[in-house]
């Protein structure tokens, strides 16, 4: 039937019955391959937070227990000063910045681990490539807007629909083409 199908799909084609496939023009596909590019940065960066928050788990360091975010200012300057060799954790829980200095007795708690330098060289290792993605998104972003700088009116517009962020609607742009 496979042949069948082939043939009768032929058939069709000759006598201008099927459309071709839809293939966007190329200034829509770079930006396709942009936004697809930084939607992999992002997945990357959640992963490598993830692996980050393992290491700090092995170390018995639960500060995701306290903190929103790992990644965070607060959460860098303990995790410096743990690299520094810091380990009391009233130091540690003194770097607190903002509302988490209301949690500095959890913090302290939390901070409280063995850490090697093992786990030191894998944060270490972890932040670096952490902030090498930031600087990748930074990049890829702006590159983004300044394609899409043409379109911004239909960003902005994009933007007004309830659940559609900026970066959505570039997404859509990218995607659907104006």
């Amino acid at each position: 039937t496979d042949v069948k199908d082939a043939e009768w799909l032929a058939d069709l084609l000759r006598h201008g019955l099927i459309r071709g496939s839809f293939i966007p023009a190329p200034e829509q596909r770079h930006l396709r391959d942009l936004t697809r590019y930084r939607t992999h940065l992002v997945e990357e960066r959640a992963r490598l937070t993830n692996r980050l928050q393992a290491v700090l788990e092995d170390a018995n360091v639960k500060l995701a227990s306290v903190v929103t975010d790992v990644r965070g200012v607060s959460s860098r300057a303990i995790l410096a000063a743990l690299l520094a060799g810091e380990t009391d954790p009233a130091l540690l829980a003194e770097l607190a910045r903002g509302r988490l200095r209301a949690k500095r007795d959890q913090l302290a708690h939390a901070v409280v681990g063995h850490f090697a330098a093992h786990h030191a060289f894998m944060v270490t290792e972890h932040l670096s490539h952490l902030d090498y993605l930031e600087e990748a998104l930074e990049r890829v972003s702006a590159e983004i807007a300044d394609r899409l700088r043409e379109d911004l009116a239909a960003v902005e517009l994009l933007d007004t629909v309830p659940g559609i962020s900026a970066r959505s609607a570039e997404v859509l742009l990218a995607e659907l083409g104006t």
